[in-house]
């Protein structure tokens, strides 16, 4: 969540309050945007590195979701794109897919029996061409993420 006024889209907001478990991949900013995300819905995350101290103590670098017998890794920052699958898979040995997010940039990539997912941000788009987010589907074991397209 950027700093300053803006907030998030409306579009984003009625599909985390539709949402059985929000995940965020960090840089929230402040404790306050976390507040508002749990108001949604459960919400769980990973600290980002434009994180404030509050949330650097609050929240794990990197944690393991289960859900419905799926393993979703989550860290803030996966590395270089070169070797990322590799690095991910040897980091989270038993994880079906890996959720990150730092670059903003979207990005579904899959090998190595493992899913990388970033959702990019509805927020800060950098140097995406559009806001993002992203929605995953957990069912008997395994994991689909769909890139959702912010107007």
């Amino acid at each position: 969540m950027p700093r300053g006024t803006r907030r998030l889209p409306a579009p984003c907001v009625e599909q985390l309050g539709a949402a059985d478990l929000i995940l965020h991949a960090g840089d929230f900013s402040a404790g306050s945007v976390l507040a508002e995300l749990e108001l949604l819905g459960p919400a769980l995350g990973v600290h980002g590195n434009v994180d404030d101290e509050v949330l650097r103590r609050t929240l794990p670098a990197e944690r393991i979701v289960e859900a419905e017998g799926a393993r979703i890794a989550m860290v803030h920052d996966a590395g270089p794109a070169s070797g990322r699958l590799a690095r991910m898979r040897a980091r989270f040995p038993n994880a079906d897919a890996v959720v990150f997010g730092h670059s903003h940039i979207p990005l579904h990539e899959e090998g190595e029996g493992l899913q990388l997912f970033n959702p990019g941000s509805p927020t800060e788009r950098r140097r995406a061409p559009a806001h993002t987010m992203g929605m995953a589907r957990v069912a008997s074991g395994g994991v689909t993420f769909e890139l959702l397209t912010l107007p």
